[in-house]
């Protein structure tokens, strides 16, 4: 058996489960009309696919860590809001017997559901064996039935080995290429939802997100960029994210005609680890910012097992050894090997002048 390969097959029908749980609760919750007393959709899949996904590691791993973004306080105080979560979490299983038999099969109750979001408490750091959960990254684009992501990594002694991503609105076909229409209404029509996945040292894959076992998998690669005046560029949608302003200045010195695809969530991690898109930039929009390191790690290790490069606005690599934050980072830029730095030198030029 390959290095991490149980650790792999868990946090991809980890997120598989956890996928399932969020299109659900976007059919029944968010499309449609949310009564004035319901909570948000994104509360209850946040809450929902973290339990899922927090009860399969400790399951197989008792003694990993988890760093999570949310935490059951609320829950226990708000009864209505826990027992809507509930009903969502205790009814999602894969219909694989053996596949759900791995993730630890259906969480059996409340209190094992809250006890499973509270174990998202980490304090992360670079000792031992620490996963790092975001479970519904882009909650805008969930909301409004664009792009988001189920995001899982393992990081050993500050390193990431794992990381795998489930985009339930992206489609499967590793070839089609990302467009401005990207990021808006992809509500998993046929042909959409994509599970990416690396392990350290052994590259990227890209196969359909199911609702049983594992799906045939499929080597991914970056796409060469043979004139960078032709990429495609992602970048994020909500502008409190990501400089919009400095990423024009940046394609527009670099040549490049195509207006940048706007998505949310790591499936822009994605998506051009497959090909689909070249460069994907996060700049920074304030100095004391710090990115959570539950928004990154998976898709920086994609990318790099796929052939690219990710480093932040000042050329160093990605750091998730200092805590829940990239503390020690600023911003992403990821792209093709081959062209980082030619890109890299130019968002540092148009960064300079603020």
């Amino acid at each position: 058996m390959s290095a991490y390969s149980k650790e792999l097959e868990v946090a991809q029908l980890a997120v598989q489960r956890a996928s399932l749980l969020t299109k659900k609760v976007f059919h029944e919750k968010a499309k449609g009309t949310v009564s004035k007393d319901d909570a948000s959709p994104v509360t209850i899949g946040d809450f929902g696919a973290q339990a899922l996904i927090i009860q399969a590691i400790k399951k197989n791993f008792p003694d990993d860590q988890v760093v999570g973004e949310e935490e059951a306080s609320t829950l226990r105080n708000d009864i209505k809001l826990r027992d809507q979560i509930w009903a969502f979490v205790k009814d999602t299983t894969l219909t694989d017997a053996d596949a759900e038999r791995i993730v630890g099969g259906p969480i059996e109750t409340i209190d094992a559901m809250l006890g499973a979001i509270d174990a998202g408490n980490s304090a992360g750091g670079n000792k031992g064996r620490i996963w790092a959960l975001d479970p519904i990254d882009g909650t805008k684009g969930f909301l409004r039935g664009g792009q988001y992501a189920v995001c899982l990594a393992l990081m050993v002694d500050g390193d990431v080995k794992v990381g795998v991503l489930g985009c339930p609105n992206l489609p499967v076909d590793d070839a089609a290429p990302l467009t401005a229409q990207s990021g808006v209404d992809q509500t998993d029509a046929e042909g959409k939802g994509v599970l990416f996945s690396a392990v350290s040292g052994q590259g990227a894959t890209s196969r359909p997100l199911g609702t049983a076992g594992l799906g045939k998998s499929k080597p991914i690669q970056m796409k060469p960029v043979e004139d960078i005046t032709q990429a495609t560029f992602c970048e994020s949608v909500e502008a409190g994210h990501s400089s919009h302003g400095d990423q024009h200045a940046i394609v527009t010195k670099l040549g490049v005609t195509k207006p940048s695809v706007r998505m949310d969530s790591q499936a822009k991690y994605g998506s051009i680890a497959r090909g689909a898109g070249d460069i994907y930039l996060r700049l920074p929009v304030s100095a004391t910012y710090q990115e959570k390191i539950w928004d990154h790690a998976a898709g920086d290790l994609i990318v790099r097992e796929a052939g690219g490069e990710v480093t932040d606005t000042l050329g160093r690599r990605l750091d998730f050894s200092k805590g829940r934050t990239l503390q020690e980072n600023k911003g992403v830029v990821a792209a093709p090997k081959a062209v980082h730095g030619n890109v890299l030198e130019v968002v540092k030029e148009v960064l300079a002048k603020k």
